[in-house]
C-alpha cells in the first residue's frame, strides 16, 4: 500500500486506564485523546497495540465502567474515515465485539503483517512471544480457556473486575526493578523473537508494546526493533511517514 501524500500511520500502546486511582486515570486519558485528536489531522491509519485498560472483561450485558472519552475518540476516528486497529493485550484478553461493534475498530489477537511504501511491519503487543516468561505463558491459557471464561461470567461484577484488579496490582508490583529498563539483547525477549521471525523473514520494523520501555534497536538487516514504553509515565508514540519509523513522547517539542 501507498500511503497518500502528507498521510502517516501511528501507533501507541499501554495506556492502562484503570491504574492506579480514578484521577489519575481521567488525567491521563484526557491527555490520550488529545494526542489522537492532533493525530486525526494528518492520520491514514492508528494502531493502539494493546492494554488500553489496566483490566477489561465483557460480560454478555456489561462492560467496565469509565473509559468514555476513549471510546468516543474512537469512534470519532473511525467515523471520521480513518481506521483504528486496537490489540488485545495481557491486561485486556478479555475483549470481544463491544469495542468493534461500538467504535468501529478492528481487534487483533495475533501479530498481524502490513506493508506501506515498500516497507514490511510486524505488528504486536507482545506478551508471550519469544522465549522465557514461562509463568505467564501458563496463565494466558488459563485465561484463554473457555471453561475458565465462562466460570468468571458467574461471578458479579462487582466481584470480577475487584478481583481482577487486585490480581493485576500484585503482578505489577512482584516485577523486579529492573525489568523497567533495557536488559540487553540477550534478555529482550522481543528482540529475541524478532530475530527468530528475521531468520524465516524480512521486515524492516518490529512494532510491540507490553515492555512499557520505549525503546528501539538495531537487529541488522535494515531491520529494526521498536517498543512504544507507555503512557502511564513515558507518554511515547511511534509515527511512520512513509520513509521513517520515529519513536516520540507526546508533549515535547515537535512531538
Amino acid at each position: 500500500m501507498t500511503l497518500p501524500e502528507g498521510k502517516k500511520i501511528y501507533f501507541a500502546s499501554d495506556f492502562h486506564l484503570g491504574f492506579p486511582s480514578y484521577a489519575e486515570t481521567i488525567a491521563r486519558e484526557r491527555r490520550i485523546v488529545a494526542w489522537l485528536e492532533e493525530a486525526s489531522r494528518d492520520a491514514a491509519e492508528v494502531f493502539l497495540v494493546g492494554d488500553l485498560f489496566d483490566f477489561w472483561f465483557e460480560y454478555k450485558r456489561a462492560v467496565p465502567k469509565g473509559f468514555t472519552r476513549l471510546i468516543a475518540a474512537i469512534g470519532r476516528l473511525v467515523d471520521g474515515g480513518i481506521p483504528v486497529h486496537i490489540y488485545v493485550g495481557n491486561h485486556d484478553l478479555w475483549m470481544w465485539d463491544y469495542l468493534p461493534t461500538e467504535t468501529g475498530a478492528q481487534v487483533y489477537r495475533e501479530p498481524i503483517h502490513r506493508e506501506w511504501n515498500g516497507q514490511r511491519f510486524y505488528i504486536a503487543h507482545g506478551d508471550g512471544l519469544g522465549p522465557g516468561d514461562h509463568g505467564y505463558k501458563f496463565l494466558k491459557r488459563i485465561f484463554t480457556n473457555k471453561v475458565c471464561q465462562w466460570l468468571f461470567h458467574r461471578l458479579h461484577p462487582n466481584f470480577g473486575v475487584w478481583l481482577a484488579l487486585k490480581s493485576s496490582d500484585t503482578s505489577r508490583n512482584s516485577k523486579p526493578a529492573e525489568e523497567k529498563s533495557f536488559l540487553g539483547e540477550d534478555r529482550e525477549w522481543l528482540i529475541q523473537h524478532s530475530k527468530d521471525v528475521l531468520s524465516e523473514q524480512h521486515f524492516h520494523h518490529f512494532v510491540y508494546g507490553h515492555r512499557h520501555v520505549p525503546m528501539t534497536f538495531d537487529l541488522g538487516q535494515d531491520s529494526q526493533y521498536v517498543n512504544l514504553g507507555d503512557w502511564i509515565g513515558h507518554n511515547t508514540y511511534a509515527v511512520f511517514d512513509g520513509q521513517q519509523l520515529e519513536l516520540l513522547t507526546y508533549g515535547k517539542p515537535g512531538a
